[in-house]
């Protein structure tokens, strides 16, 4: 009776779908409730103030985004931003994979505690997070000033790039994560440890890959957030550039109308980045469906 219903529901979407889909949008109006009149004129509202800036900026500095391409200082602060981001996601997926796995399958005290701080730096303002990290990880901290004894130095070096990525970025991945394992099974790890396998082969061979898509998606999310940092990096480690950083120094010194090429690049990047991920979580999730 359930699957019955559940498929009515999913037919009458489909169908409604069909019907603004054919171009019906007037007769889809008109035989919807004033209230999704509303709802979709206010989306409308939304979507327009999400769009026009985006495509003002773009449309206006199209004849120049040349010319930021060719700038070896926008390539080499994409580059940057590109790179560092890499490197802290490997180093979230690291520590954070691990972390999600105890957070999804053991109970400890103070559990509830810890998995509210994992959204703490969602919440905090980036440059507030950016002191914080310094006042851990700068020269004149105790542990920063131990590693630096290693030639590690955080200020205004890759290492500081990617631990203020990591740091704000940490939560997509340790969230996607959670839920990835969460979605695991406990039958089949339990099936796996009744014919002898220990806790770290069943996490190998049977838990990680069946929770490695959502992993995967954490990790193009962790990715993502930490390439548009700004606030945490530029007050931990302002040289390299990355592009965010370099963004925003061309903006102070040379103006509005330099900047805007720039901007327009990056906002082309983010683009391709969100088309990229739909394309391969959707790809996923058809695949999903059709097994």
């Amino acid at each position: 009776m359930l699957k019955k219903n559940h498929e009515g529901t999913w037919a009458a979407r489909e169908a409604n779908a069909e019907v603004f889909s054919d171009g019906a949008t007037m007769s889809w109006l008109k035989i919807r409730s004033p209230f999704i009149i509303a709802s979709s004129l206010l989306g409308l509202g939304i979507m327009l103030f999400l769009v026009l800036p985006i495509a003002t900026t773009v449309i206006g500095a199209s004849a120049s985004i040349y010319d930021a391409i060719t700038d070896p200082r926008t390539t080499s602060a994409i580059w940057m931003s590109f790179y560092g981001a890499f490197l802290s996601t490997l180093a979230v997926a690291a520590t954070g994979i691990p972390l999600a796995y105890i957070l999804c399958h053991y109970q400890f005290y103070g559990k509830s505690f810890v998995d509210a701080l994992i959204d703490l730096p969602i919440l905090i303002p980036h440059n507030a997070a950016g002191i914080a990290i310094l006042t851990v990880l700068g020269p004149n901290s105790l542990f920063g000033g131990f590693l630096q004894n290693f030639g590690i130095v955080f200020v205004d070096t890759i290492y500081g790039i990617v631990a203020a990525m990591a740091f704000v970025s940490a939560p997509f991945l340790i969230r996607s994560a959670q839920e990835a394992f969460a979605a695991v099974p406990i039958a089949v790890e339990h099936a796996a440890k009744s014919l002898g396998a220990d806790d770290l082969k069943t996490f190998m061979h049977i838990t990680l890959p069946l929770a490695s898509k959502g992993i995967f998606t954490g990790g193009l999310l962790s990715w993502a957030r930490a390439i548009s940092e700004f606030g945490a990096v530029a007050i931990l480690a302002y040289y390299p550039k990355t592009a965010a950083v370099f963004l925003n120094d061309v903006f102070v010194s040379e103006g509005l109308g330099a900047a805007l090429p720039i901007n327009a690049l990056l906002i082309c990047i983010s683009v391709v980045i969100i088309l990229v991920f739909k394309r391969i979580t959707m790809g996923g999730t058809r695949l999903n469906r059709e097994r």
